[in-house]
């Protein structure tokens, strides 16, 4: 089985340079989960007081459940919190879930990047593809199809799969018992809200996102990090892609440094808030050159997007 070439550290930065890097805080990773719970409360009361915002609320609280995701991915690393046991529970309990489940599959996309093994892999080759492919797929993620399937996909083929004259309270109930989490928030948050006229809250501004918003910028995601990458590349600073991102994208589409993930896959332990830095210093010492990095996300999308368009021909 082919592993992805690792760099070390010493090659690109001094003793205290990666010191100053890998350090591990007590706070940092905390207070990012606190600030995205507050970025959606706070556009949660925004669309409740003044509800022509809501399609704004949509984009927001999907951006910041994003976010959520990439905070319990940097717990996978261990790079959340310096102590392991709140890492972990932090990492379960305060931001999207499923740590556990996430973590060694996770882990074995970093061991495989862009190799045969990787099972991430599936995700970046099937890119280029045309325009009406893209167009497709987006139609899918904000309409909600996409998410139906991750989330009930598994579940209707059971049901369909089930022998004649097989119960289907078994197979529904094991349905309730995987989902449970996700169910136990939605009625504890309808109950809370339901007395002040608000049943709708649940629904509008946590499932309507999630449903919708979050699948579109999860599939630009890793379009951008993996699309159009070789597969089998040997150089691991061309195992992912660091794509530039704007205020706007970085509140709506790209959270807490997500956008930085070539610096990822090269050192993957750093914590999310060290990889600007990281990559002011690499581009200091004339590394990100040499980098798979992006212009913009529009870019990406284009490249990605480019099966089928003329090419230009030079002069």
């Amino acid at each position: 089985m082919a592993v992805a070439a690792r760099i070390d550290p010493k090659t690109f930065f001094t003793p205290d340079e990666w010191a100053g890097l890998s350090t591990r805080s007590s706070w940092k990773g905390l207070a990012l989960i606190a600030h995205a719970w507050a970025v959606i409360f706070a556009a949660a009361a925004v669309a409740v007081v003044w509800p022509i915002t809501i399609p704004f609320a949509v984009m927001i609280i999907g951006g910041r459940q994003l976010g959520l995701a990439i905070l319990m991915h940097d717990a996978a690393h261990g790079a959340l919190h310096k102590n392991l046991k709140v890492n972990d529970w932090a990492g379960e309990w305060l931001t999207s879930g499923g740590l556990s489940r996430y973590r060694p599959y996770h882990l074995t996309h970093h061991k495989f990047a862009q190799q045969a093994e990787d099972p991430d892999l599936v995700l970046s080759a099937p890119f280029p593809i045309t325009r009406t492919s893209l167009r497709r797929k987006i139609v899918r993620d904000l309409t909600g199809q996409t998410w139906f399937k991750q989330r009930f996909g598994d579940f209707r083929a059971r049901l369909k799969a089930r022998k004649a004259g097989e119960p289907v309270l078994p197979i529904v109930l094991e349905e309730v018992r995987r989902k449970r989490r996700f169910l136990a928030g939605a009625v504890a948050t309808i109950a809370l809200t339901a007395p002040f006229g608000l049943w709708w809250a649940w629904f509008v501004l946590w499932l309507l996102p999630q449903a919708t918003w979050l699948q579109v910028i999860t599939r630009l995601r890793n379009i951008a990090e993996h699309a159009c990458v070789a597969k089998d590349e040997p150089d691991p600073l061309r195992h992912a892609r660091t794509t530039t991102a704007n205020l706007v994208e970085r509140a709506l589409i790209a959270p807490y440094w997500v956008n930085y993930h070539c610096e990822h896959h090269m050192f993957m332990h750093l914590p999310c808030y060290s990889l600007p830095r990281a990559h002011r210093l690499l581009r200091a010492k004339g590394v990100t050159e040499r980098m798979e990095t992006a212009p913009s996300y529009f870019a990406v999308l284009k490249k990605a997007a480019s099966k089928g368009q003329p090419t230009a021909v030079p002069a």
